[in-house]
């Protein structure tokens, strides 16, 4: 990983300094301050137990001793061992985890949802004035599941007022749901620092978010913010298809950069289940169907944002949904009641477990258990989070793993399978004992508070999560400074350098899958409708505009309607019901039953030889347009994973050679999708199953001597 203040800014305007070991170094751009922070990766050296760190103050006094400083955070005029950076995490830890009140330990194990002044997350969208960067000091008491909208038994507090959570919930964890600019983002988590600081001991915040990076079909509060003003990347499925493991590191080391100038320093992803039942609708969010590849891909991007330790420049990564979430029966989702049941008809369980244990040998800072229970295994059925064997014995004990355990959003309030019947606090019990350390959900610590006091629980259970969460903001170097240069984040956010790289990986996500007679790449002066805007059942397409007139950018001609054309090249973008629109139903995959008016595409597939590109957030079934042994009109065959018109159209008209593979099977059809097994990848599931196989991607003769994106 690339040295935490690697880049400091993209801008020649002012020179800044950056402190590396031992010594200072001027940085004028941001190309000097990345070979300098290879230098000092290559050669291993890391900052001296001595080296007095930058430390950033808003209202604590400053220490001084043996010509060193420190922060006094408790105020009391003297330097105890939490505020001493010369010592290690695990001692400073253990001396702030004596100070601190039993009520600040139980705040301090909670992670909830932060507003900005005026954000609506998970409310109604009511506010007419925009998003800033002060506080929003209202609760959010909701009487409903956040996600699926169905009526609690009992309301809870999905979001406290800023101050109130900090100063009276002792709340240090947050989730930041907001999609605003840079410098919005960065000011905010300033503010919060600040009135950390000057509470109590001092403890600063970590504020965690969804994934930022990439362009989805799904955006959704709880699984990814969507376009952002980060670099915008390939959805994760494009990142694994391009089988490049070095650009998916340098991926995260990229968005590790955006994200910690900014202020947000933990990663709700990756996702390592697998995509091994094609109708999940979060398969959007997997790297594949393969559990090897999987593994590999959560290593390139726990290095990357974490490092090969947690450090000051990290972003800790929590690593999702232990034991693997990707079998749920029927394709359903455990958000509900329908879809709580995990099942392994394939007995493939311990296969879910592969990619956990690559993130876990590369050191992912967290774990988050998924709300699913397993349906017909050797483990009792009752939720992740409440399964003692799944959490202690399988995860802690048998996967050795060290770190945190996150608990997904509401399993407590909202989503408690196999537990229904608990009251909450012996949900609480259950849960702690099980070995959960960091809740997500609710803002209110009061029934976690209870339960502790009830004396029904052991306090060690309290120290030993409180323990773990100090460690990864000591290791993470927030108690020394976790203010963050504005201006410089404005800048470095979403800078023309990221977003190249990530221009290259669109690119190289790209999977052509079949060229019939050789149509593709496109020749020269070729007349060209294309169709960006995906055909929609139940109302007539409509041609991309900006694709009618040529602006030199390539070598074919752009026309507006279809009669017109050479070649048809239409974009299909299939989009399902979303993941909290669920209502239980049969999930289908034909892209007649998701949103693609199919006999548009075949009418003009009779008419003009066609090229059909597919958005595939799924594995989805395209026999109603293609089928291996049918001559129809469409030629060719492109899969895409979100990317852009760009980076397709380059593809396409051959001045970037396809490279990717495909990161899962898609079925032949939909009788194949209702008889496969839940927890078998497509590869495994039988001759007459695949339409497209895993790893499967063609080429143009000659390829791409040097992979790269050009200028325009």
């Amino acid at each position: 990983m690339l040295h935490s203040e690697s880049i400091r800014t993209c801008s020649d305007e002012t020179q800044r300094h950056t402190t590396f070991s031992r010594r200072s170094v001027p940085v004028t751009s941001c190309l000097a301050a990345f070979l300098i922070a290879l230098a000092f990766q290559a050669t291993g050296q890391s900052t001296s137990a001595r080296e007095q760190p930058t430390l950033g103050v808003r209202s604590v006094k400053l220490l001084e001793q043996d010509g060193l400083k420190f922060k006094d955070l408790n105020r009391n005029g003297q330097l105890d061992k939490y505020e001493d950076w010369r010592l290690s995490a695990q001692e400073r830890s253990r001396d702030l985890l004596t100070k601190m009140s039993l009520e600040q330990k139980v705040g301090f194990m909670l992670i909830s949802t932060t507003r900005l002044k005026n954000d609506q997350s998970f409310g109604t969208a009511t506010a007419k004035e925009p998003i800033t960067s002060d506080f929003n000091e209202e609760d959010l008491v909701a009487s409903q599941n956040m996600f699926t909208r169905k009526p609690l038994p009992t309301p809870i507090m999905n979001a406290a007022g800023t101050t109130k959570a900090v100063t009276q919930f002792h709340l240090r964890h947050f989730i930041l749901r907001a999609n605003v600019s840079a410098r919005t983002t960065a000011e905010w988590a300033n503010k919060l620092q600040a009135l950390c600081e000057g509470d109590g001991l001092g403890i600063p915040a970590i504020v965690a978010s969804n994934p930022r990076n990439h362009i989805t079909a799904s955006a959704a509060i709880g699984t990814s913010v969507g376009k952002t003003v980060f670099s915008a990347w390939p959805g994760e499925l494009g990142l694994s298809a391009m089988r490049d493991l070095k650009l998916v590191r340098e991926f995260a080391d990229i968005a590790r950069q955006e994200w910690s100038a900014v202020g947000l320093r933990k990663g709700y992803m990756y996702m390592a289940d697998l995509a091994t039942e094609p109708r999940w609708q979060r398969i959007e969010g997997t790297f594949g169907e393969d559990a090897q590849w999987a593994g590999q891909m959560m290593t390139e991007i726990v290095y990357g944002f974490q490092g090969k330790t947690l450090g000051a420049g990290s972003v800790a990564v929590t690593t999702k949904h232990f034991p693997g979430g990707g079998s749920g029966e029927g394709g359903q989702d455990p958000h509900f009641d329908w879809g709580k049941k995990e099942v392994f008809p394939g007995g493939k369980f311990a296969n879910n477990l592969i990619p956990f244990k690559a993130a876990i040998k590369a050191g992912t800072s967290s774990i988050m258990p998924y709300y699913s229970l397993p349906a017909d295994t050797k483990f009792e059925p009752i939720a992740y989070a409440y399964n003692r064997a799944i959490i202690h014995d399988l995860l802690r004990t048998e996967l050795g793993f060290t770190g945190i355990i996150n608990s997904d959003t509401g399993p407590i309030e909202m989503m408690p399978w196999g537990a229904e019947n608990l009251s909450i606090q012996e949900r609480y019990k259950r849960t702690l004992e099980a070995g959960v350390n960091l809740y997500s959900g609710t803002a209110d610590p009061a029934n976690l508070l209870a339960t502790v006091k009830s004396g029904t629980v052991d306090t060690k259970l309290i120290d030993d999560s409180v323990l773990r969460l100090l460690l990864e903001k000591f290791n993470l170097g927030l108690f020394e400074n976790p203010y963050v240069d504005e201006a410089a984040a404005e800048r470095l956010v979403g800078n023309a350098q990221f977003q190249a790289r990530a221009d290259l990986a669109h690119r190289k996500s790209i999977v052509l899958l079949r060229n019939e007679t050789g149509l593709l790449p496109l020749k020269p002066q070729t007349k060209v409708y294309f169709d960006a805007n995906a055909a929609k059942t139940g109302g007539s397409a409509t041609a991309a505009t900006s694709y009618t007139i040529n602006d030199g950018k390539y070598p074919i001609t752009f026309v507006a309607t279809p009669d017109e054309a050479d070649v048809v090249v239409l974009w299909l973008k299939p989009s399902a019901k979303s993941l909290f629109a669920s209502d239980g139903s049969p999930i289908y995959l034909s892209l007649s039953k998701n949103a693609i008016d199919v006999a548009y595409v075949n009418a003009l597939a009779a008419k003009k030889p066609t090229i059909v590109a597919i958005n595939y957030s799924n594995p989805w079934v395209i026999d109603e347009i293609y089928r291996k042994e049918a001559n129809t009109g469409i030629k060719g065959v492109l899969a895409t994973f979100g990317t852009t018109s760009d980076a397709l159209l380059d593809i396409v008209t051959g001045k970037f050679s396809p490279t990717g593979k495909m990161p899962f099977t898609t079925p032949s059809s939909e009788a194949a999708v209702q008889q496969q097994k839940e927890d078998v990848p497509g590869y495994e599931e039988g001759g007459g199953y695949a339409l497209f196989n895993y790893n499967e991607g063609l080429t143009y003769k000659g390829g791409n001597k040097k992979l790269s994106v050009s200028k325009r």
